[in-house]
């Protein structure tokens, strides 16, 4: 019998709270960046995010497998963490095309190992039987990270301009270190951190666990996961720095203090979404709540181009709050369902973060051309079509994930409130 303590679940909410800041980098404040102060047009603005974003891409699958073979997964996740923050702290630094374009290349490359990361310690902690629960507590404390790193850029911006949004990194950098390496060593399993079954050191690994690489070609419904969260991402990614410029052109002075305003407003109701999702995903399932998230994004981008007032783009946007917070908690319940007990978990999570990339990244520079050439209402107009069709096709073609997951053979954790869980041994039954 093993105990893990409740300490050690809020240390992974603190480490979700401190992250939300430094896994995505500058973010859309990247674009209210480059729109007032370098005074570039939205083309070069999406060209340099669509750059990024392919980096970020290229990484996610290597980034997995690294997280599956590496031991020193807090380590990893550490050295990112600071690579991420130097990055975004050489910006203010350059000015020409080439090289704002390689620091977000860094940060985003840098910034793939979090969601694995972040999935593995979890699943290392608390096991299986628990990690729906964990997942949706993550995402809780990364939101409310999200939501007060926002807040203080807000005000911060509003008395000392955009530039105060880079040392926010920096501190938040810091502390999510810290509450990295202050996670016991012992208090992980990796091989239930990458999904396989827990065995005793004397007992042979099976020879039938299927290989993670064919499970990711072979698997039908993961095939058509991946399809539904590149069309997600397509239709979404763009969706927040567009409402920024369009905030920013209204009132250039207020651009990054009302893109803190969109950004705290989501994040609160991501909060609860995240919770919920957590808790009822064993119950609800998991195709209803990932179709509800494609239809609430779909409205949301058919909403923005009634008015172009502030208070109602930010009304809107507290839609990305529940498209996100599900997206967010569901991710890896589904990616774990369908790898259950191949031990290649965090490289599946790699290649659909990959096609989840793929559709972030056109979706960044395709708006941006299609706002140069025919305004930002045909832009939202085409991302929230394109959210309709993926809501289509995953209804039509997507099966019940958690009916359908492989046998495992691994630990029963008691839960606790806090997400921490008191880990037995046991065999659980194949399905």
């Amino acid at each position: 019998m093993r105990q893990v303590e409740k300490s050690v679940g809020r240390k992974l909410d603190a480490l979700n709270f401190f992250l939300a800041d430094v896994r995505d980098g500058l973010g859309p404040y990247l674009a209210i960046y480059l729109l007032t102060e370098r005074k570039w047009d939205e083309a070069r603005i999406g060209a340099v995010m669509s750059l990024a974003m392919l980096a970020g891409i290229l990484a996610q699958t290597p980034a997995g497998v690294l997280i599956d073979r590496s031991r020193a997964k807090r380590g990893w996740m550490a050295a990112a963490a600071i690579g991420v923050t130097a990055a975004c702290l050489a910006l203010p630094l350059v000015d020409q095309f080439p090289l704002v374009a390689a620091t977000q290349v860094v940060a985003h490359a840098a910034g793939s190992i979090f969601a694995p990361g972040v999935a593995a310690l979890s699943l290392g902690i608390v096991g299986l039987g628990a990690f729906a629960g964990r997942v949706g507590r993550n995402e809780a404390f990364n939101h409310a990270g999200n939501a007060a790193a926002a807040a203080i850029a807000g005000i911060s911006a509003y008395f000392y301009g955009p530039i105060t949004v880079f040392w926010l990194i920096g501190a938040m950098a810091l502390a999510s270190v810290a509450a990295t390496l202050s996670i016991p060593r012992e208090a992980i399993d990796d091989d239930i951190a990458r999904g396989l079954a827990h065995r005793d050191d004397d007992e042979p690994a099976s020879p039938d666990q299927p290989s993670g690489y064919r499970v990711l070609l072979t698997c039908r419904p993961l095939l058509i996961f991946a399809i539904a969260t590149v069309l997600f991402h397509f239709a979404n990614a763009a969706m927040l720095p567009l409402v920024g410029q369009k905030l920013a052109l209204v009132n250039r002075d207020l651009g990054t203090t009302l893109m803190s305003v969109c950004i705290i407003a989501a994040q609160i109701v991501m909060v609860p979404v995240a919770i919920i999702v957590g808790r009822k995903a064993d119950s609800w399932g998991r195709k209803p709540i990932f179709a509800a998230a494609l239809g609430v994004l779909a409205l949301r981008g058919a909403l923005y181009p009634i008015s172009n007032n502030p208070y109602w783009l930010v009304s809107v946007q507290l839609l990305d709050g529940v498209g996100a917070g599900i997206f967010g908690a569901l991710f890896p319940l589904v990616v774990a369902d369908l790898t259950r007990g191949t031990g290649h978990f965090n490289v599946s999570q790699g290649a659909i973060a990959t096609a989840t990339g793929i559709g972030a990244a056109l979706s960044t520079g395709v708006a941006g051309f299609i706002v140069v050439k025919a305004g930002y209402d045909a832009a939202f107009l085409s991302l929230a079509a394109i959210a309709a069709i993926g809501l289509g096709l995953f209804a039509a073609l997507m099966p019940e994930t958690k009916s359908t997951a492989a046998p495992y053979q691994g630990r029963t954790p008691e839960t606790s409130n806090d997400g921490a869980a008191r880990v037995i041994s046991a065999r659980e039954p194949a399905r």
